[in-house]
C-alpha cells in the first residue's frame, strides 16, 4: 500500500514520473486536471459544474476540487494506493485530503518533493515551447509560472516536513537516473514496489 504525494515545479518531469511511478507500484496518478477532464466528459454533476467554471474563465473553487479528489480517491483503484500530482495546491486543501484520508484511517505515506533549478528548468521549458510551438510559453510567463509554484507550495512543504513525510530528490538528469533517486528515496522510507 503506497499513497503517495509528488509535489515540483513546472516543468521539473512530475507527469513523467508519475506515469513510471504508478506503473511500478501499481496504483494509479491521479492528476486534478485529468481529474477534471473526466468528470466533464462524463458529464458527472460535479463535471457540469466544472465545465461552467472553466468556460467562464475562472478557476476551480475548492470545494468543488476537494469533491472530485474525494469521489476519485473513493474509487476501487485508489483503495490499495494512490500517487497524487496537482492536489493538494492549498492549505485548505492539504487539511480537506486529511480529513477525506482519516475517514478511512489513511494518511499519506511520503510527500516526493522534485527540486530543480530554476534557470534549467525554465530554459527546459522554453525548449519544449518551442518543440511544441508554444508561443505563449515565453520566458517572463515561466518564470511567473514558477514564482507562483514557490509561492503557493512552500506552506505545503512547511506542512508535511513538520510531518516527516518529506524526500527531496533532484529532478535534474535522464528520465531514469530521477526515477532511481525517487525510488531509492522511498525504499529509504520503506516503500519498495
Amino acid at each position: 500500500m503506497s499513497r503517495l504525494l509528488l509535489i515540483g515545479p513546472p516543468g521539473a518531469g512530475k507527469g513523467t514520473q508519475a506515469e513510471i511511478l504508478a506503473s511500478t507500484f501499481a496504483i494509479p496518478a491521479i492528476s486534478t486536471g485529468d481529474i477534471f477532464r473526466a468528470n466533464v466528459k462524463k458529464q458527472t454533476e460535479l463535471g457540469l459544474k466544472v465545465k461552467a467554471i472553466m468556460d467562464a474563465g475562472e478557476y476551480v473553487p475548492d470545494e468543488i476540487t476537494n469533491a472530485i479528489v474525494a469521489n476519485r480517491l473513493a474509487e476501487p483503484d485508489a483503495a490499495l494506493g494512490f500517487l497524487l500530482d496537482g492536489y493538494p495546491r492549498t492549505p485548505d486543501q492539504v487539511r480537506e485530503l486529511d480529513k477525506v484520508l482519516a475517514a478511512d484511517g489513511k494518511a499519506l505515506d511520503v510527500v516526493v518533493q522534485i527540486v530543480a533549478d530554476t534557470d534549467e528548468v525554465v530554459a527546459r521549458l522554453l525548449k519544449r515551447a518551442q518543440e511544441q510551438g508554444r508561443a505563449d510559453d515565453t520566458e517572463e510567463v515561466i518564470r511567473h509560472r514558477m514564482a507562483v509554484y514557490a509561492e503557493q507550495t512552500a506552506p505545503l512543504i512547511d506542512v508535511y516536513q513538520a510531518r516527516d513525510l518529506v524526500v527531496m530528490v533532484d529532478g535534474l538528469g535522464q528520465v531514469t537516473e530521477v526515477t532511481a533517486r525517487i525510488l531509492e528515496a522511498l525504499a529509504a522510507r520503506g516503500i519498495t514496489a
